[in-house]
């Protein structure tokens, strides 16, 4: 894990890959609460029988967002950004599905600075984030986040 303690700490990550995070597995329960937490029950995600049998995959696959959504969890495993009165999730970018995250797929981001900007003493940070899926060549995702930090 890298840790960054000032605007001046992070800026020397500009342009390079800050690191990886722990692989995560996405398991049936986590997409049923997602299904549920979005009132999108949409049957390749959550009819295991249908998507078994009558699905392009084979199986169920996690929703977009869902995967999306783990981004700041996955984020933490990667940066300690320290001395920060508030972070803020600002944004997000130019982000592209590669391929379907599968039922019990695990996934791993990938955390790069695409640019850091000092705006007045907020800082804006812009990380291109791709979500690996373990044993596959192809991500899941690749797209840039945005975060305001307040140091």
């Amino acid at each position: 894990m890298v840790i960054v303690n000032s605007f001046a700490e992070y800026q020397a990550f500009e342009g390079k890959e800050i690191g990886n995070s722990e692989w995560h597995k996405i398991d049936q329960a986590q997409i049923n609460k997602f299904a549920d937490a979005t009132l999108d029950h949409q049957w390749i995600h959550c009819d295991e029988e249908k998507a078994k049998n009558e699905g392009p995959f084979k199986a169920t696959i996690a929703h977009g967002y869902l995967t999306l959504s783990l981004i700041p969890y996955l984020w933490k495993q990667i940066a300690d950004i320290r001395n920060v009165k508030m972070e803020i999730n600002y944004g997000i970018e130019s982000f592209k599905f590669g391929q379907a995250v599968l039922v019990n797929d695990e996934v791993q981001l990938n955390a790069k600075l695409k640019s850091i900007i000092d705006l007045r003493g907020v800082t804006k940070v812009v990380i291109t984030a791709t979500l690996n899926i373990k044993g596959k060549n192809k991500p899941a995702y690749v797209g840039d986040v945005v975060f305001l930090y307040h140091f």
